[in-house]
C-alpha cells in the first residue's frame, strides 16, 4: 500500500487493500481492526474485509453486524467492501440475509468472494445481491456497490452480468463507482478481444 500510494499520488487512481486477516477473516477482531487501520494510514482508499461465515452460519448475526460496523469505523474516510464468501453460504436466502446485514452495518460495497472458495461469483448469487442493493436504494435513496469476483473468465460472460445490472438496478450502476468485476482472468480475454478488433484475428 505505501508503494502504491507513493507511485499513484495525484493520478486520481484509488488504492484498494485487503485487510481483516484476508482471505480467512478468522483472526481476533482487534487484530483485524488494527490491520484495517494500518492499511488506511498507509494510504488505502478502500478496504476489503471478509465476514465471519462461521458466526453467520451459527446464527450469531448480531456479532457479525458488530464486526462489520467496527471495521467500517476503523476505515475512517476509506470505503468498506464487505466480502460475503457466498460459496460458503450455500443458499440464496443466506446470501440475501448476509447482503442485507452487510449493507445495514455500513458496507459501501458488497462482494461475492475472495476468489479462494468455489463456487465464487455466479449469475444467481449476483442477482440476489443486486436485488438487495436495489431494495435498499428504494427504501433509503442510498446506493451500494456490488462486485462479483471469481469465475468470470470471458468478455461474453461479463456482458451477461452487465445486462443483469442494467435490468435490475439501472444505468447508474454501470460505473466503477457502483459495479466492478473481480476477475484477473477476464482481463486476459478482454485483451485478446481488443487484439482481434485491431488485427482481425486472435
Amino acid at each position: 500500500v505505501p508503494t502504491a500510494h507513493e507511485e499513484l499520488e495525484g493520478t486520481g487512481v484509488h488504492i484498494a487493500s485487503v485487510a481483516t486477516g484476508f482471505p480467512s477473516g478468522q483472526y481476533p477482531l482487534e487484530v483485524r481492526l488494527d490491520d484495517t487501520r494500518r492499511a488506511v494510514e498507509a494510504g488505502a482508499d478502500e478496504i476489503d474485509m471478509v465476514i465471519s461465515r462461521g458466526l453467520f452460519l451459527a446464527g450469531q448475526r448480531g456479532k457479525v453486524y458488530d464486526e462489520i460496523a467496527a471495521t467500517k469505523e476503523a476505515c475512517g474516510a476509506a470505503h468498506l467492501k464487505v466480502i460475503l464468501e457466498t460459496g460458503e453460504l450455500e443458499t440464496y436466502d443466506l446470501v440475501r440475509a448476509a447482503s442485507d446485514l452487510a449493507i445495514a452495518a455500513g458496507a459501501d460495497f458488497i462482494k461475492t468472494s475472495t476468489g479462494k472458495v468455489a463456487p465464487a461469483a455466479t449469475m444467481g448469487v449476483t442477482l440476489v445481491m443486486l436485488e438487495a442493493v436495489r431494495d435498499h436504494y428504494l427504501r433509503t435513496g442510498v446506493k451500494i456497490g456490488v462486485k462479483p469476483a471469481g469465475g468470470i473468465r470471458t468478455a461474453k460472460q461479463s456482458l451477461h452480468y452487465l445486462v443483469m445490472v442494467k435490468e435490475t438496478v439501472g444505468d447508474d450502476w454501470l460505473t466503477p463507482d457502483l459495479f466492478r468485476f473481480g476477475a484477473s482472468t477476464l482481463t486476459n480475454d478482454i485483451l485478446m478481444q481488443l487484439g482481434k478488433l485491431r488485427t482481425g484475428h486472435y
